[in-house]
């Protein structure tokens, strides 16, 4: 139930950058101010997710993200009713607001696994949590779709802000965000930043999510290469399935290697598929090879968030989680910002880049144990 809940409550994170675009169109306010509007809207979650989470820590999640769905439920109301191609620098803050103010559930429930189920089931829940997080990248835009068609952006945006509000009060309402105390600890303006190896792990997080961000402008590229405009979402479709699959997998298999060990091996079997399009295979081979480094994305993120929980100072769990939710997010931006600049090179240069990021995500966790 509280995963359930928490899934509910984390799909305006998938739903709101559609929608903003979808929303600015509508209003004739251009393509454009809708892609910077999504944009702001992922920046400022990533700039809220610790700042939340350290409250988080000092406090319960209950009440820190009641307020926080509260506020980016209002900012997400208002932009429904004055629109965005009134006054752009009020839609602008109204977003912000929005993204700021996101409440910090993944990042919640992470740090409370360990707290939740015994030692030798922590495996199964983490890659349990992150494999029903792709049921959210997957049911949030079509939700979004699906309202702007039947109805209008409007009412796309007014959902996010239901669907955030109702899916925290469930996530509110459940013992273990209302009871768990805080756990003591040592006062640090650096928090969670303090411990060198979280860092590390931070650095090869932040180039997992440039890989990913990448790919999905090399699968833009690939459609425009081979003709075949369906490419472009049956690729990171092949890749979601693929970790999907490999969640599952990750979940009911028994491990006796460390935390950190088993991210090393996950890390170069993630990297590995991608040299296969640096081949410039055929759209079907290209689809099945997606599915291949998606087999270890979910086992990425759940040894990662496992790793991190262990790897934090005593006390800042949720904001070390909310770090990672961030910088996999920044790191995504970077790596979609950048390719785009490739992509004039054709595909190939795009997918040298996703490899390269994949590769170094691997490195830095291998040099840095």
């Amino acid at each position: 139930m509280l995963l359930t809940a928490t899934l509910v409550g984390r799909l305006p994170t998938a739903m709101a950058p559609l929608a903003l675009l979808l929303a600015a169109r509508a209003d004739h306010a251009g393509t454009a101010l809708g892609a910077l509007l999504a944009a702001l809207y992922a920046l400022c979650g990533a700039v809220g997710q610790p700042l939340l989470g350290r409250a988080v820590d000092r406090r319960r999640l209950a009440g820190v993200a009641l307020a926080a769905a509260t506020v980016a439920g209002t900012a997400f109301t208002a932009l429904a009713v004055v629109g965005t191609g009134r006054d752009p620098l009020l839609s602008a803050a109204l977003v912000a607001v929005a993204g700021l103010a996101t409440p910090p559930l993944e990042a919640g429930l992470r740090a409370m696994w360990p707290r939740l189920v015994a030692q030798q089931d922590q495996q199964a829940a983490f890659a349990l949590d992150a494999t029903a997080q792709e049921a959210v990248y997957v049911a949030g835009p079509a939700l979004a779709t699906v309202l702007c068609q039947l109805a209008s952006p409007a009412l796309a945006l007014l959902g996010c802000a239901i669907l955030g509000l109702a899916g925290t009060a469930l996530v509110a309402s459940r013992q273990p965000a209302r009871v768990l105390n805080p756990v003591r600890r040592e006062a640090h303006w650096l928090g969670p930043l303090r411990s060198p190896g979280l860092l590390v792990l931070l650095g090869a997080a932040t180039l997992l999510g440039a890989s990913l961000g990448s790919f999905n402008v090399y699968a833009l590229a690939a459609a425009d290469h081979h003709g075949a405009g369906w490419l472009a979402g049956a690729l990171p479709a092949a890749l979601s399935l693929g970790s999907l699959v490999g969640g599952i997998m990750w979940a009911r298999l028994a491990h006796s290697a460390t935390a950190d060990q088993l991210l090393r091996t996950v890390s170069v079997r993630f990297a590995a598929p991608f040299a296969l399009f640096l081949l410039t295979p055929e759209p079907a081979l290209a689809v099945a090879a997606a599915a291949l480094p998606g087999l270890f994305l979910a086992p990425w993120l759940a040894t990662a968030f496992q790793l991190g929980d262990r790897l934090a100072p005593q006390g800042t769990a949720t904001e070390a989680a909310a770090w990672l939710v961030a910088v996999i997010g920044l790191g995504g931006a970077a790596g979609t910002a950048l390719a785009g600049q490739l992509s004039t090179a054709g595909p190939v240069a795009v997918a040298a880049l996703t490899l390269a990021n994949a590769v170094a995500a691997a490195l830095t966790l291998a040099v840095r144990r």
